[in-house]
C-alpha cells in the first residue's frame, strides 16, 4: 500500500517537474518553480530581508533562506547587508527581471492548469491543503499520534 506522505511527494514532483520542464524548454534550466514566489514578492513589495519575504511568501525562514541561497547560485537574485548587520536584503538581478514574461505567463498559465485539475478532484487541491494546514495548526500531528507508549 502507498503511503500519503509517498502519494503527496509524487503528486508535488509531477507538477513541479512539469513546471520546471517549461522553463529549462525556454532556456532557464536553472531555474525552479520555488523561485516563482520570491520573485513575485520581489516584484510587487521590492527588496527584503529574508524574514520579510518569509512572511510575504508564507513559508520558514529556513525555507525561504534555503530559496534565497539557491536563486543567488543561479543568478536571479544577490543579497545586500541591510542598516543592521544581522538582515540581509534580497534583491533581484536583471537575469530574474528578464525572465518576468516567462515567469508571469508560466503563473497564469499554471493557474488555468490547476483549475482544470481542480475540477476533475472531489474538493480543489488547494482547499484542502489549506484545510489541512489549518487543522494542523490547531492540533499538531504529533498530538494526534500521541505517545509511543501508549502504543506498546
Amino acid at each position: 500500500m502507498i503511503g500519503l506522505g509517498t502519494l503527496m511527494r509524487h503528486a508535488h514532483e509531477l507538477m513541479d517537474g512539469a513546471i520546471a520542464e517549461i522553463y529549462a524548454d525556454h532556456g532557464l534550466p536553472d531555474y525552479r518553480p520555488r523561485f516563482s514566489p520570491v520573485v513575485r514578492a520581489l516584484v510587487a513589495d521590492g527588496p527584503m530581508t529574508i524574514g520579510a519575504l518569509s512572511k510575504a511568501i508564507g513559508v520558514s525562514h529556513s525555507a525561504a533562506s534555503q530559496t534565497v541561497v539557491q536563486m543567488r547560485r543561479a543568478g536571479f537574485v544577490t543579497l545586500e547587508k541591510g542598516a543592521d548587520a544581522r538582515h540581509r536584503i534580497v534583491h533581484l538581478t536583471g537575469k530574474a527581471r528578464a525572465a518576468l514574461p516567462l515567469i508571469e505567463a508560466e503563473w497564469a498559465a499554471t493557474t488555468r492548469a490547476m483549475a482544470e485539475l481542480d475540477a476533475e478532484l472531489p474538493a480543489p487541491l488547494a482547499e484542502v491543503m489549506a484545510a489541512t494546514v489549518s487543522a494542523l495548526e490547531r492540533r499538531p500531528f504529533r498530538e494526534r499520534i500521541g505517545d509511543l507508549e501508549s502504543f506498546t
